[in-house]
C-alpha cells in the first residue's frame, strides 16, 4: 500500500472512494455539509437512515452517484471531539482500508480532521499504522483461493486541506516524517505477529535467531551474536539452560546491537523468549497450553524494534537481549525440588516449572547488567496470568524502582498508544519468595503473584535503573479489535520505538 500527501479539494479528489472523518454530531461538521450540498442533501438523509451520530466505531458508506469525483463515500464517526485521544485514529485508519477493501476500492483519499498544532502529524501516523495494521493477516498456512486473494486497496492519500489549500514547508515536512514513522512501525509490528503466529515447530529458538540475524544483514548500524547452550554454561547461566533442557531444540540467548556515533545513552531491551510452554513438570492443561506458542512475544517485540530503530535512527546505543528456549517435558526436563545457580551465584528453588520465564529472564538480565552495562534495562514478558487478573486481557502491568525513568517509559507508551498501567512492587511480597533450602523460590503465593515476579526479577538488576513489562493480557487476542486481528498483536514494539526514538 502506497501512501502521500496530497493537495487537492476533496469534492473533486480523484479516488475510488473518499472518506470523510466526524468528530460528533455529523451536521455540524462543515466538510460533512459540503459534500452533502454537493449530495443534494441525500448524504445527511442517509445519515439520518442509518442512525449515523458520529460516534466512535460508526460508519457509512454512501454512493455519490457523480456529485463528486469519487463514486463512493466512506463517513467514520471518531467521537467527541473533546474526548479524541489521538491514538484511537488507529482503529478509524483501519476502517477506512477495511471499507475499501469490501468494496473493491483500488485507492482512497482520506480527510484529515482540524486537530491543531502538531496533533494533525501525529493524526497521520496513527491513522496510517492503523490502515497498515487493520489489513495484516497471517496468511501462510491457508490455501484456498479467498485467502491467497490480494487486498484491492494500493494507494491510500491525506488531504489535509479539503478546500486544496497548499500547505506550508513546515507542515509537509511534518507530514512526510509522520508517514515515514508509521510505515516503519507498523513493518516492526507485522513483523512481530509474524513470529509470534508462527506455529512453534517453526518458531524455534534457532529460527527466532535466524530472524534476529536477517535484520542485521539490512542495516549497517546491527549486529547480532547468538550464544549456544555451551557459551551460555560457560557464562553460568543455570536457571536458563535448566528451562531448555527437556526440549530437543537448543536454547539459545540473542545479541542484536544497534550502534550509532556518538550515542547519549546505552539502553538495553531483554524479552522473554520461550516458543513453547508447557509447563514442565507442572504441566498446563490442554486448554491453556494451546496458544502457548505466543510466550515468545516479548522476544518479537525487542528484536522487531531494533528493525524500526534502525530504519529511523536514534541517538542512543540500543541492546536487544532474547532468552530463547522450550519448556518441555522429558527425562532431562528440570524437575520440582530442583536447585538452580544462577549467572550472578543466587541460588534458587523450583516449586513451579510452569513460572518459568522469570529464570531466563533472570540469567538474560544479569548477563546484560555485567556485559553490556547500560544506563537503562528494560524487559518485556508474557510472565504471569496474575497480571492479566489484575488488568484484563488489552493492559500490560509495568514495575520499577526507579520513579523517572517509568515515568518516562509510561509517557512514551501513551503516545504510542499502548495501554499500560503501573503496579508497585510491594517490598513485603518478597517474603513470598524465601526458601528453607536456597537463596529464593521462583515464585510466592496465589495473591500478589505478578508483583512477585517482578520482585524476583529484581533480585538479579541490582542498581541498573530498570523497568518491567509484564505484556501477558496484551500480547495476543482471541477476537479482533479494528487494527488489532486475532493472534499476535506485536504489542509494546510501538512503545519501543516511540521511547528510543522520540523518548
Amino acid at each position: 500500500m502506497d501512501f502521500s500527501h496530497v493537495v487537492e479539494p476533496a469534492l473533486s479528489a480523484a479516488v475510488d472512494l473518499l472518506v470523510i472523518v466526524v468528530l460528533g454530531d455529523p451536521t455540524k461538521d462543515s466538510l460533512f455539509r459540503i459534500v452533502d450540498a454537493a449530495t443534494g442533501k441525500a448524504l445527511a438523509e442517509a445519515a439520518r437512515s442509518e442512525s449515523f451520530e458520529g460516534k466512535t466505531s460508526q460508519s457509512l458508506t454512501f454512493r455519490s452517484a457523480g456529485a463528486l469525483s469519487a463514486p463512493r463515500i466512506a463517513v467514520l464517526g471518531a467521537g467527541n471531539r473533546a474526548d479524541l485521544e489521538v491514538p484511537a485514529l488507529r482503529d478509524v485508519g483501519a476502517a477506512a482500508a477495511s471499507i475499501a477493501n469490501r468494496v473493491g476500492a483500488r485507492s482512497l483519499a482520506l480527510v484529515v480532521p482540524t486537530l491543531g498544532g502538531a496533533r494533525e502529524a501525529a493524526a497521520i501516523q496513527m491513522l496510517t499504522e492503523g490502515a497498515l495494521l487493520g489489513t495484516y493477516k497471517f496468511g501462510r498456512y491457508l490455501t484456498g483461493a479467498d485467502a491467497k486473494k490480494a487486498p484491492s486497496l494500493q494507494s491510500f492519500a491525506f488531504i489535509t486541506d479539503a478546500k486544496g489549500k497548499k500547505p506550508g514547508a513546515a507542515q509537509a515536512k511534518a507530514v512526510k516524517i509522520a508517514l515515514d514513522r508509521a510505515q516503519a512501525v507498523a513493518a516492526a509490528v507485522c513483523k512481530a505477529r509474524d513470529m509470534i503466529n508462527e506455529p512453534a515447530a517453526f518458531m524455534t529458538p534457532t529460527q527466532i535467531a535466524a530472524e534476529a540475524e536477517a535484520i542485521a544483514k539490512k542495516h549497517p548500524k546491527v549486529t547480532v551474536q547468538v550464544l549456544g547452550p555451551k557459551k551460555c554454561e560457560e557464562l553460568g547461566m543455570g536457571m536458563f539452560l535448566a528451562v531448555g533442557k527437556g526440549s530437543d531444540q537448543e536454547s539459545k540467548l540473542i545479541h542484536l546491537v544497534y550502534k550509532p556515533k556518538n550515542a547519549k545513552k546505552k539502553i538495553a531491551l531483554i524479552g522473554k523468549g520461550v516458543t513453547f510452554d508447557s509447563g514442565g513438570y507442572s504441566l498446563k492443561p490442554s486448554n491453556a497450553m494451546e496458544d502457548m506458542k505466543v510466550d515468545m512475544s516479548g522476544a518479537a517485540a525487542v528484536i522487531a524494534a531494533i528493525d524500526a530503530v534502525a530504519t529511523l535512527g536514534c541517538d542512543h546505543e540500543v541492546h536487544a537481549v532474547a532468552a530463547c528456549c522450550e519448556n518441555l517435558v522429558s527425562g532431562r526436563a528440570y524437575k520440582l525440588g530442583d536447585v538452580l545457580t544462577s549467572m550472578d551465584g543466587t541460588t534458587v528453588e523450583i516449586n513451579n516449572t510452569d513460572a518459568e520465564g522469570r529464570l531466563t529472564l533472570g540469567d538474560a538480565i544479569t548477563y546484560v547488567r555485567s556485559k553490556v552495562q547500560p544506563d537503562e534495562m528494560f524487559d518485556f514478558a508474557t510472565l504471569t496470568g496474575a497480571c492479566m487478573v489484575a488488568l484484563g486481557p488489552y493492559t500490560a502491568g509495568v514495575m520499577s524502582d526507579h520513579d523517572a525513568l517509568c515515568r518516562g517509559w509510561l509517557a512514551a507508551a501513551e503516545r504510542a498508544g499502548e495501554d499500560m498501567w503501573r503496579l508497585p512492587l510491594t517490598a513485603r511480597l518478597r517474603e513470598q519468595l524465601k526458601s528453607p533450602v536456597a537463596d529464593m523460590r521462583n515464585t510466592g503465593d496465589r495473591f500478589g503473584g505478578a508483583i512477585t515476579a517482578g520482585l524476583f526479577l529484581k533480585t538479579f538488576t541490582k542498581d541498573t535503573p530498570w523497568v518491567h513489562v509484564d505484556i501477558a493480557g496484551p500480547a495476543s487476542l482471541s477476537a479482533s479489535r479494528p487494527f488489532q486481528p486475532r493472534g499476535g498483536t506485536g504489542f509494546a514494539v510501538a512503545s519501543i520505538v516511540e521511547y528510543l526514538t522520540r523518548g
